[in-house]
């Protein structure tokens, strides 16, 4: 038995270092390493912000250009306004989103304020402890409603 699972096996029990099967070793060569993430000063910071007020897009002769003045290079002027870009995308995106959540929600408080005003919801009723707190004990909150139920609405003249 288990040599019918060595054979069947074979592959896993064999030198892999010459084996075309090798499952576990198909990069021959090491990773390549990346870059550091570059720091930008504040000062290519600015001048990059404010080259992007006025254009989103570069020429090659414009980054060549900004990419020796500030001490980088193409890729990294490229790397930035692409960057840059896709923020500016990112937050106008998610202003659109807060727009419309106002929206709704300016809908929503108007609709319950017309309802209110048609008598059609009541405000909410403030709990019984908060109202006896306010107003003593609840006999005397009581005592305060069974007033003012009886007593004629006074409009000045």
């Amino acid at each position: 038995m288990a040599r019918l699972i060595k054979s069947m096996f074979s592959f896993l029990f064999t030198d892999t270092s010459s084996s075309h099967l090798n499952l576990f070793n198909s990069r021959s060569q090491p990773k390549k390493k990346r870059k550091s993430r570059t720091a930008f000063t504040n000062h290519q910071i600015f001048e990059l912000e404010k080259r992007f007020l006025y254009q989103k897009y570069l020429s090659p002769a414009d980054r060549d250009e900004i990419a020796s003045s500030l001490g980088l290079t193409n890729a990294q002027v490229i790397t930035w306004f692409q960057n840059r870009r896709a923020k500016m995308k990112r937050d106008y995106e998610e202003q659109k989103k807060d727009r419309e959540t106002l929206a709704a929600l300016s809908e929503h408080k108007i609709f319950l304020e017309t309802a209110q005003n048609m008598g059609i919801l009541k405000k909410k009723p403030q709990p019984a402890m908060a109202v006896a707190a306010a107003c003593g004990s609840p006999t005397d909150h009581l005592l305060q409603q069974q007033q003012q139920q009886q007593q004629p609405v006074k409009y000045d003249e």
